[in-house]
């Protein structure tokens, strides 16, 4: 009887487990919605950011040029010429931040579409490439700075900071490198309450976790998922989406919830559209879009 009670029991639980991951995966994405091409005609696309609007700004990067999409109007051109732009993000006064590794810097673009050096030259020396960033509530920027030889750099061009880091620059213009210890960090997302945040090393196929300090340290480094992902995004659920193959999605607990196949590989991906339901998907030479039931939190 005992041995049967504890059949009985397993049998439950496993029910459980499956009926809740089962709710977990249709939680998130809208009910006969499909992965939608976009466009295909770029070379390499990168950096995702959602304006206040809903439009996603997004780079091509070895084209040299950033681009709009909106649900109405489609796919236009930004600007052509961008400092080799890689990683985007909009900052509270709207204004498009990005890592733009032509001269290795962090800049951003005013209204008139000019360009506004942020940060370069650690220590007095280049920057390795900044690649990807994310801006705190308070307005400090988190970025990943690993070192990927461009075809756009001089053949001397060499990488000469020690390590390739991850840095924190606050509000008051004073950096500081707060990882350093990654084979190749790459991806990178903060919680919209800025206490937490999440790391790619691509280098080490690892997403690690971490808090936030209220001088922009992060200690508690926790392991989260093994995926080096290129980009990341998270949505109103806390749930995060990695970029590694496909989009995998981990709740905030570490525990996977979801894998969406593309016709690409993704590269980065972000929220977009004016209610933030519409998943945006750059990969490589194309951009796909995925009605969600969930909300983006960028």
């Amino acid at each position: 009887m005992k041995r049967h009670n504890s059949a009985i029991i397993i049998l439950f639980l496993t029910l459980s487990f499956f009926e809740v991951n089962a709710q977990n995966k249709s939680s998130l994405i809208k009910k006969n919605a499909q992965v939608e091409t976009i466009e295909t005609r770029f070379l390499f696309t990168e950096g995702p950011a959602v304006a206040k609007d809903g439009s996603v700004y997004f780079t091509d990067q070895p084209n040299d040029k950033i681009y709009i999409w909106n649900e109405k109007n489609g796919i236009s051109l930004y600007l052509e010429g961008t400092g080799r732009s890689n990683g985007m993000y909009f900052n509270d006064k709207d204004q498009l931040v990005s890592c733009a590794d032509e001269k290795n810097q962090l800049v951003y673009f005013d209204e008139h579409k000019k360009v506004h050096v942020i940060f370069e030259n650690y220590n007095g020396k280049h920057l390795n490439a900044p690649n990807d960033l994310w801006i705190a509530p308070n307005g400090g920027i988190y970025f990943t700075d690993p070192y990927y030889h461009r075809s756009w750099w001089s053949e001397d061009h060499k990488q000469v900071q020690d390590v390739p880091g991850v840095y924190y620059l606050n509000p008051e213009g004073t950096i500081t490198r707060v990882i350093s210890d990654f084979v190749k960090p790459n991806g990178i997302i903060g919680t919209p309450d800025g206490k937490t945040i999440y790391v790619a090393d691509i280098g080490d196929d690892k997403i690690w976790k971490y808090t936030i300090q209220n001088d922009g340290s992060l200690t508690d480094k926790t392991f989260f998922a093994p995926h080096g992902s290129d980009g990341m995004t998270i949505d109103n659920k806390g749930n995060v989406y990695l970029t590694s193959g496909k989009i995998w999605v981990y709740s905030p607990e570490g525990k996977l919830i979801k894998d969406i196949e593309f016709p690409e590989k993704p590269a980065n991906v972000c929220f977009g559209g004016k209610k933030r339901n519409i998943l945006f998907v750059t990969a490589r030479k194309g951009i796909y879009t995925l009605k969600m039931k969930v909300k983006g939190v960028d």
